[in-house]
């Protein structure tokens, strides 16, 4: 790398985890993304890209949301896929000392590219690494084990009450990913952890799968 003998670095995961002695075996897995750096904290001067491969369970192929989505009794399945999206964005600041900002945007200007629903909000942010996980079909926010960073990391899950803002709102469970290819054909997540200066975004499209 062209690196003098008296310059001094640091390698890092791009969660700015840096790696050491101890921690090499449990951070370092093939195909993981690291970066060589002068500092941990400093400005990256290019935009990084990494692919994210993963093996889905069968019920993603078979069942893929629907069956959830249409066994609602009849009603406009639309509201649920809808709150398991604010589902996502009331966990993110269900920490925030100050407000709670929560946006939905319905966006139907042609000269942007297709029509979309955002959602935005003020919360925590993810690290590269949630979002990676996030992509992971079945891979339940409360239940991952392992080596799993989960996207919602810190979640307290709130009191029993009726069916509010302040609750769990995410009817059937079946996630973000379903809900995003229940209304449409992708999805761009867009994120900044509250303690890093990174910005990390993860694209899914039902053209890639």
């Amino acid at each position: 790398f062209g690196i003098a003998s008296d310059e001094k670095f640091v390698i890092t995961t791009t969660n700015r985890k840096e790696i050491t002695e101890d921690n090499f075996s449990d951070l370092v897995r093939d195909g993981v993304t690291l970066y060589l750096l002068q500092s941990v904290d400093q400005m990256l001067l290019l935009a990084t890209k990494e692919r994210i491969d993963f093996l889905p369970h069968y019920d993603t192929l078979v069942k893929s949301g629907m069956y959830e989505y249409y066994a609602s009794e009849g009603q406009n399945p639309l509201p649920f896929a809808l709150a398991e999206l604010i589902d996502n964005s009331l966990s993110a600041t269900s920490r925030n000392t100050g407000i709670r900002s929560i946006q939905i945007k319905l966006l139907f200007d042609d000269s942007q590219g297709k029509p979309a629903v955002a959602v935005i909000d003020n919360g925590s942010g993810m690290t590269s690494k949630q979002l990676n996980n996030w992509a992971v079909y079945r891979l339940s926010k409360f239940t991952r084990q392992g080596d799993f960073e989960s996207d919602h990391s810190g979640y307290v899950r709130p009191l029993p009450v009726p069916r509010s803002l302040n609750s769990d709102i995410s009817y059937f469970g079946v996630g973000g990913k379903q809900a995003v290819f229940f209304v449409g054909q992708s999805a761009r997540m867009i994120s900044k952890p509250a303690a890093s200066q990174d910005v990390h975004e993860l694209v899914l499209s039902k053209e890639d799968f």
